[in-house]
């Protein structure tokens, strides 16, 4: 079960009398709760018959007396319990949840973890309400999902303004969906987002971000991997270094991973390594500048960095200082 399903059965007044919405990834249980505080119910429905409790204030006889009330000049009653996870007793639950009443609608969201599937309260929510468990998106899995959102918007992009986005923001669906929607407002009549209004309205440098630096270290460029480093010294929010090591470590071990790929057709390899064919030549040419040893060489020298970047072993070096040393060490 998505979130676009249990919308969808929103939508179309298919309604289930428990949801229990939970896991890593806020942004999917965030959908589906909006949709029901805001959209199940109109709003002078919902001023009788919505109730919204948080689980660090909330008693759980209380939320179950809000769930057994009947719907006033309605179909349907909405109660929606937020936070769940920090909710004393809410195994007590249970017992509503065992025999819940059809007229109510309870959302629960239960954010940053999940029940445990032994328990005899998690088996009650299996069997009696909708289930709905989510997890990060892998890294790998961002540029398709943040494609979808712009085309969603009736809107194309460009593969490096696509990439600038997604590895200025991370894995951060919502921040990812909110620039995006600042995109469309600023693009006017134009459809199509390029790396420009990437660095105009999102404030990524086109010229200085990790993705280039990357492409500087793939291609040995030492000069530009050292301009794109004081650049990030002079403006320490572009890319602080513990954005920037994991995204190289990414980089290179997927370089890595071409050396034991088993074949030369770059298609063949860039689908089984989650990579866009787009970006496939830089790959391959930071193997072929630093073979298989020296790939092997950097992914301990990123390892050892990162360690100093947090103290360890480490007098307190600066974070640009770290940088220099290491793109040296990677291309000597």
């Amino acid at each position: 079960m998505s979130a676009e399903k249990i919308i969808g059965d929103f939508k179309k007044g298919n309604f289930k009398p428990v949801y229990w919405l939970e896991g890593e990834e806020p942004y999917f249980i965030d959908q589906i709760v909006n949709y029901a505080e805001h959209k199940i119910l109109t709003e002078a429905e919902a001023g009788f018959n919505l109730t919204v409790f948080y689980g660090r204030d909330a008693n759980w006889a209380d939320v179950i007396n809000a769930c057994r009330r009947y719907p006033m000049f309605a179909d349907k009653q909405v109660v929606l319990l937020k936070e769940a996870q920090q909710m004393k007793d809410i195994e007590k639950l249970e017992g509503y949840i065992d025999n819940p009443l059809t007229s109510t609608i309870f959302v629960v969201s239960y954010k940053e973890k999940k029940v445990d599937a032994r328990t005899k309260f998690a088996k009650t929510l299996k069997a009696k309400g909708e289930m709905f468990s989510t997890k990060k998106l892998y890294d790998s899995q961002l540029p398709d999902w943040a494609n979808s959102m712009v085309q969603n918007h009736g809107l194309t992009i460009v593969q490096k303004a696509l990439h600038l986005l997604v590895d200025h923001i991370g894995n951060d669906l919502s921040r990812i969906q909110n620039e995006i929607e600042k995109l469309a407002v600023n693009l006017g009549a134009r459809k199509n987002i390029t790396e420009d209004d990437i660095e105009n309205y999102i404030g990524v440098s086109k010229e200085f971000n990790v993705f280039e630096l990357q492409d500087a270290l793939g291609k040995k460029d030492l000069s530009k991997a050292i301009r794109i480093i004081q650049y990030f010294e002079k403006n320490p929010k572009a890319a602080p270094i513990q954005l920037i090591l994991p995204s190289l470590y990414g980089f290179f071990s997927k370089v890595y991973m071409i050396f034991g790929a088993g074949t030369n057709d770059e298609k063949a390899i860039a689908a089984s390594l989650g990579i866009n064919p787009y970006f496939m030549k830089d790959y391959m040419q930071a193997a072929k500048n630093y073979n298989h040893a020296g790939v092997e060489k950097i992914l301990l020298l990123l390892h050892h960095y990162n360690l100093r970047s947090i103290g360890v072993h480490d007098g307190g070096t600066a974070d640009a200082g770290l940088m220099k040393e290491l793109v040296v060490k990677m291309m000597n």
